[in-house]
């Protein structure tokens, strides 16, 4: 029989202190919600799939059984995508902006540089971080372009995280989003 959860210290102080480490715990989810991707990935490079995916489960599953409902969803709706291959600093020192934007549903202002050098402005929805191989991308609704983008975290030269809300739900942008990449590749 498992032990019951006892209340953390910070549950019991002030309402505020409380507050504070929800956040804490909201990034933490954030985080760790990508594991099973990481799991999958790891299994495959270990020929282990099955027992790295069910030990990421089975942690996930002990992380949602003290979570509130509203964190606990967002275990399954994660804006992190995950792909194998060697570690990369580009890019890292936006990612927690970055983050706090998807996690917020914050419009970001930005300046950009393309491959070919070209600068321009951009204000961005962002809903998903992608982690590849040699870069980190976000994909976001583009306001400039009117459409989905995907924008190199080691091309971004400004950041700007914005109060303004974007007028649509992570979740519906993410899920229209994989519906397109899925008729891309049909």
């Amino acid at each position: 029989m498992a032990e019951p959860v006892r209340q953390s210290r910070s549950a019991q102080a002030e309402p505020r202190s409380f507050l504070e480490s929800l956040d804490e715990v909201s990034e933490a989810v954030e985080s760790g919600a990508g594991l099973p991707e990481v799991a999958r990935a790891a299994g495959r490079a270990l020929d282990s799939s099955v027992i790295v995916t069910d030990a990421a489960a089975n942690v996930l599953a002990k992380i949602g059984a003290v979570l509130p409902k509203d964190l606990r969803e967002t275990l399954d709706d994660s804006g992190m995508l995950i792909a194998p291959g060697e570690p990369i600093a580009a890019g890292d020192a936006q990612l927690p902006k970055i983050r706090q934007a998807i996690r917020t549903e914050r419009k970001i202002g930005l300046s950009y540089r393309d491959k070919d050098g070209a600068a321009s402005k951009r204000t961005i929805w962002p809903f998903a971080v992608g982690f590849f191989e040699k870069v980190r991308v976000v994909v976001a609704w583009c306001e400039l372009r009117q459409d989905f983008r995907h924008f190199r975290t080691d091309r971004i030269t400004t950041l700007a995280l914005t109060e303004k809300r974007y007028p649509r739900r992570r979740e519906a942008m993410l899920k229209e989003w994989r519906e397109r990449e899925r008729t891309a590749e049909a």
